[in-house]
């Protein structure tokens, strides 16, 4: 289930923002900076809980940074030295995956964005090691900003350490559009020299991630992505298995958009010569029905067949693509959607709205139906 940067979502009356921070997690986090002498952990604990209700993710991690900041040094330095003696264990590095740490981790990051603009080598220091033990991914960005050439060069030792984290926190936290990131100006081609190394990283945690940029990077510069990814076929570091998944995730969402590079890169000829039919078990459907149709390919030759809904809106139609079958034509596929009146990410409104069967990037077919409240 999708979740936005306020925490919520996964079905009426759950918080995300509730399971992560509450006298449980704040108590834990209270411990760790206990160490510190002078630190009042229950102070802290007390001053801070009843502030969150309300708040998402990002509001609640910014009370706990400043309920944190009351009792640690008002200069930098000094307050970063001391928030890395709070820091708990790191990670496990023999991991390869599933191993993001637990979100009240996320403070140290939001203590450097906050007070550490001016002195970045003391909070470079303290996101590498914080990453190690929650990515850093969104408090690298103003630094990226402010400071490219000393992040950079962090970066380019960054990139063969030994712990994943650190290594990933390069691919992540230069992604062209980290969702809910703040936006950074550093070259997007920059970040490629670092991807070379990433991309044959043993670690799917890593390699997710070069992934995931890639993807952000195929929209303002798609002829770059697919000259790497046919660069590091040839270099051969990778295994072949992970480079393709790696490129099949990295195109994702040019192979959405019906790009004949992205298509062609994969193996789908733009220009095959196909035709489709769209059957529809009704055309007359209400909200939470399911949307039944068949698909129907004739022709010959490896085919990635998707399709797409176009919504109608109050404001003008929109239109959202989804999977359907890739294999060999001919090809008859049935498939079944339920049409969510409580979708996450969009509302649906009674109207005429169509499906359109795209094959190798190429429309082949459409079919409408109406849809009631």
């Amino acid at each position: 289930m999708a979740r936005g940067p306020d925490g919520t979502g996964g079905g009426a009356g759950f918080s995300l923002a509730d399971q992560l921070f509450n006298r449980a997690s704040l108590s834990d986090l209270a411990r760790d900076f206990a160490v510190l002498p002078g630190f009042d952990a229950e102070r802290f604990v007390e001053a801070a809980l009843p502030r969150l209700p309300g708040l998402g993710v990002h509001g609640r991690l910014a009370v706990l940074a400043e309920e944190l900041a009351r009792q640690l040094p008002q200069e930098f330095p000094a307050m970063a030295e001391r928030v890395q003696a709070a820091l708990p264990p790191e990670l496990d590095a023999t991991r390869r995956d599933d191993d993001f740490g637990r979100f009240i981790h996320a403070v140290p990051g939001v203590l450097a964005a906050r007070h550490g603009l001016d002195h970045p080598e003391e909070a470079l220091d303290l996101l590498y090691a914080a990453t190690k033990r929650f990515s850093m991914e969104y408090a690298i960005r103003p630094f990226l900003n402010r400071w490219p050439d000393q992040v950079a060069a962090r970066m380019d030792q960054w990139v063969e350490d030994p712990h994943y984290h650190v290594r990933r926190l390069v691919s992540e936290g230069t992604r062209p559009r980290l969702p809910w990131g703040a936006g950074i100006t550093l070259d997007p081609l920059v970040p490629l020299r670092w991807l070379d190394v990433l991309h044959a990283d043993p670690t799917r945690f890593v390699t997710r991630s070069v992934a995931n940029h890639l993807n952000d990077l195929s929209r303002p510069a798609p002829d770059a992505v697919l000259e790497r990814l046919a660069r590091w076929r040839a270099e051969r570091r990778a295994k072949a298995a992970e480079l393709d998944w790696l490129t099949r995730h990295a195109l994702r969402t040019a192979v959405k958009r019906g790009e004949p590079g992205a298509l062609a890169h994969l193996g789908y000829a733009a220009d095959l010569a196909v035709t489709g039919r769209l059957v529809l078990a009704q055309d007359h459907l209400r909200i939470g029905e399911v949307l039944e149709f068949t698909a129907e390919i004739e022709g010959s030759g490896p085919v990635l067949v998707d399709y797409r809904l176009r919504f109608h809106r109050p404001g003008g139609p929109a239109e959202k693509v989804f999977k359907l079958k890739a294999g060999q034509a001919p090809l008859r596929v049935v498939k079944r959607h339920r049409l969510k009146g409580d979708a996450t990410t969009f509302t649906l409104h009674p109207g005429r709205h169509a499906v359109i069967l795209q094959v190798n990037g190429r429309d082949v077919a459409e079919a409408a139906f109406q849809l009631e409240a």
